[in-house]
């Protein structure tokens, strides 16, 4: 086995380790915000619940159904976000956007931590807008706070 084919197997595993997790899988008991976010290309869909705490996120629960992509991009972003500003969101989202779009660098970030299992999306240009639901939702999720 190759170093590459060895890699790409620990990503393809963590992968379904994330879409099979329930530690962030289902629903807060007082959350703040609730976006429900479908991905009309692929019928993915995801109920993302946020309570917030002094400017952070304080928790999260998603739920939903679709490809491994999308539900272990909102299990790992979900893993990530706990504890956070949105500026330090921002910028984890960013980095995970470039990374999705083919930035070799951001690939490499470790700051990125299980997300950047995804890397791969980037030859799936059509599997993009999966790993970025969650994320999405997160944005509008955001934007209900602040309004």
């Amino acid at each position: 086995m190759t170093e590459r084919s060895a890699v790409d197997l620990l990503y393809q595993e963590l992968i379904l380790k994330h879409y099979r997790s329930t530690t962030h899988r289902g629903e807060l008991d007082r959350p703040d915000v609730v976006v429900p976010m479908k991905n009309p290309t692929c019928g993915d869909d995801i109920l993302l619940q946020v309570a917030f705490r002094d400017g952070r996120v304080a928790d999260v629960r998603y739920s939903g159904h679709g490809c491994a992509i999308s539900q272990a991009a909102a299990s790992m972003m979900s893993a990530q976000i706990v504890g956070r500003s949105f500026d330090e969101i921002h910028a984890l989202g960013d980095r995970f956007k470039q990374m999705v779009h083919g930035d070799a660098a951001a690939a490499k970030d470790r700051e990125l931590g299980d997300l950047r299992a995804l890397a791969g999306v980037a030859k799936l240009p059509s599997r993009v807008k999966c790993a970025m639901l969650a994320w999405d939702a997160l944005a509008e999720a955001e934007r209900r706070r602040d309004a």
